[in-house]
């Protein structure tokens, strides 16, 4: 119950991101949407699966030893190693099943959501537009529509955006007309009755100097590039959507690749961040076993009933958890302190946390 609870929040949260739009300007029909829906939770489990088990012992185990349950088992001669034994075998399968998300579920769940989603907006791109909505899923643009019939839209706002994200040119169009250009997967705006404003690029924040502006009754086209959306024709796969055999295809690949005089370091990198890929699925596998070696003696220690509190405990232990391992992952560029290595740290770290706790509480 606690993995599919933290499963169906981090599920809500891709949803609300990247589906809720589509869905609700009909991009997306009932049972296509469902479809993706089911393939993020595939996508999501890797993170569920290790919080939930930690959140399931420490309600139990609390529950438990809150009820004075674990005190009448120790009496009868029970030890706590066999108390605890179903959870350890319990965090044994979970890895194992981990594994095979995290390899083999995960990366064919996220390839088909990627190219499903991709499919569905190519057959009717122009619902990307949606009226009286800042649309951002163009590189480099902001577009806004007042109101659009068909391809015939009206009250047109689009803004440039410089590498930092501020606007240096924005342009506004009382009409125009949408297209979509299928061998370029771009949409195409042509503008008419427009006026448009120009920031100086270099300081566009700096209102002190006046802008640029003029007028234009029709101009050239604007296109709008969904690769975004699409990807790119020939482009590779990310590493995180790979299964265990690709990435090793793909590591062995990048290891021979030629490398030009000083370049022996960007080589370097490149094969590490598939390096970490590799690592890091086997250490969120691993994590279902640290989470519950520790969430053992925790929930035993804590004794407590309240589903609120131990929740509370869960989630900021898998917080300190995934800090450590993003602190690690920064290190991708610095291949000379072995962030692949560094990478299991967060498991030695609660496995020996959840080995010492045991052995004080089974003392008592």
């Amino acid at each position: 119950m606690a993995v599919g609870l933290f499963a169906f929040v981090l599920t809500l949260g891709n949803v609300i991101r990247d589906l809720l739009g589509l869905i609700l300007s009909g991009q997306l029909p009932p049972l296509l949407a469902g479809e993706l829906i089911l393939l993020t939770v595939a996508s999501v489990a890797t993170y569920a699966l290790p919080i939930g088990i930690l959140t399931g012992v420490l309600l139990t185990l609390g529950r438990l030893s809150a009820d004075s349950e674990i005190t009448a088992m120790r009496t009868s001669g029970i030890s706590l190693l066999r108390i605890a034994r179903p959870v350890y075998l319990l965090a044994a399968l979970g890895v194992v099943t981990a594994l095979y998300v995290n390899f083999e579920s995960m990366p064919s769940a996220k390839t088909r959501y990627e190219l499903q989603l991709a499919d569905a907006v190519r057959t009717n791109p122009l619902r990307l537009i949606k009226p009286k909505t800042f649309i951002r899923d163009f590189p480099g643009r902001v577009v806004y529509v007042g109101d659009i019939q068909g391809a015939v839209m009206r009250d047109i706002w689009l803004w440039e955006l410089d590498k930092e994200g501020l606007a240096v040119r924005l342009v506004r169009a009382g009409s125009g007309r949408l297209d979509f250009d299928a061998e370029t997967t771009e949409l195409i705006v042509t503008l008419n009755h427009a006026q448009w404003e120009e920031r100086n690029e270099k300081n566009p924040e700096n209102f002190s100097e006046p802008s640029r502006t003029g007028s234009f009754e029709s101009a050239q086209p604007v296109r709008l590039s969904l690769q975004g959306l699409f990807g790119h024709p020939g482009k590779r796969q990310k590493p995180a959507w790979m299964t265990y055999k690709e990435l090793q295809v793909e590591q062995a690949r990048v290891a021979a690749l030629p490398v030009a005089p000083g370049q022996e370091r960007d080589h370097a990198r490149d094969v590490m961040k598939i390096t970490l890929t590799i690592q890091d699925k086997f250490t969120m596998s691993l994590a279902v076993l640290s989470f519950a070696l520790v969430g053992v003696p925790l929930g035993i220690k804590v004794s407590r009933r309240e589903t609120s509190a131990n929740l509370g405990v869960a989630v900021m232990l898998a917080l300190g958890y995934y800090f450590l391992t993003t602190a690690v992952g920064w290190l991708d560029r610095h291949p000379e302190y072995r962030p692949d290595l560094l990478l299991w740290l967060p498991n030695a770290i609660f496995l020996a946390l959840g080995v010492w706790l045991f052995r004080r509480i089974d003392r008592r």
